[in-house]
């Protein structure tokens, strides 16, 4: 179904660990039967690639739109590739990229992050990141979003993805003066959550509400709990 003209969209991201379940079963139709449980217009991935060589999708890409609805946006890294450094952005058809541009951030690991302008209802910028695993490096790697964006024109935006960040209270200081932090539930582990390593943020001039995930989407498919919310424009 096409995106109707509305005020309003659906955000989620999941951190889909390559298909991988807790039961250690890789099963990419689990996976995609979650995403489309989400309803979600905007479906930021992460670890939707495999990490060696060309880094392939770790989905089926030509069963994604027919299962879920959503067609995935042209921002691999090649014709195999998903996304960027497993990030992956799906959308609801009418949903067109406008600008991108691909991030390598700095730190010890290979991290990267997406950020993409959108042509929706209204004007939205969207960056997909997955950070570090140490907070020193996620700093340095937020300190490299900040200065990216700096570089745009001024735009409404999100930024979501796994952060792997565990305190709700540090670590986010490089970002939380330019944006809100918005307050959502716990997603790792996913069997017994009690870690917030994903998180959305966004500039002020937006509104996001958090909604809970479908119940359909259990905590087999990943170790992650997916993150959903509606995003209005102020």
């Amino acid at each position: 179904m096409a995106l109707e003209s509305t005020s309003a969209l659906r955000l989620a991201s999941w951190n889909i660990r390559k298909g991988l379940g807790t039961d250690l079963r890789r099963d990419a139709d689990r996976v995609l039967a979650g995403i489309a449980a989400l309803r979600a217009d905007i479906v930021a991935l992460q670890e939707a690639d495999f990490r060696l060589g060309e880094r392939p999708s770790a989905l089926p890409r030509d069963r994604i739109a027919a299962v879920t609805g959503l067609e995935p946006l042209p921002i691999g890294r090649n014709a195999v590739s998903l996304g960027w450094h497993g990030n992956a952005l799906l959308a609801r058809p009418g949903i067109r990229v406008c600008g991108l541009e691909h991030l390598d951030l700095p730190g010890h690991e290979p991290r990267g992050a997406v950020i993409v302008d959108l042509e929706t209802p209204a004007a939205l910028r969207v960056v997909a990141v997955h950070l570090g695993l140490l907070r020193a490096a996620r700093r340095r790697q937020l300190d490299a979003i900040r200065t990216a964006l700096q570089r745009h024109p001024v735009r409404p935006t999100v930024i979501l993805g796994d952060f792997n960040e565990r305190s709700r209270r540090v670590g986010l200081g490089r970002i939380a003066g330019s944006f809100a932090i918005l307050h959502t539930s716990p997603t790792f582990p996913s069997r017994r959550p009690f870690l917030p390593l994903d998180r959305i943020v966004h500039s002020p001039d937006l509104e996001l509400v958090p909604l809970s995930h479908p119940r359909t989407v259990g905590p087999q498919a990943s170790d992650h709990l997916p993150l959903l919310a509606e995003l209005h424009w102020r």
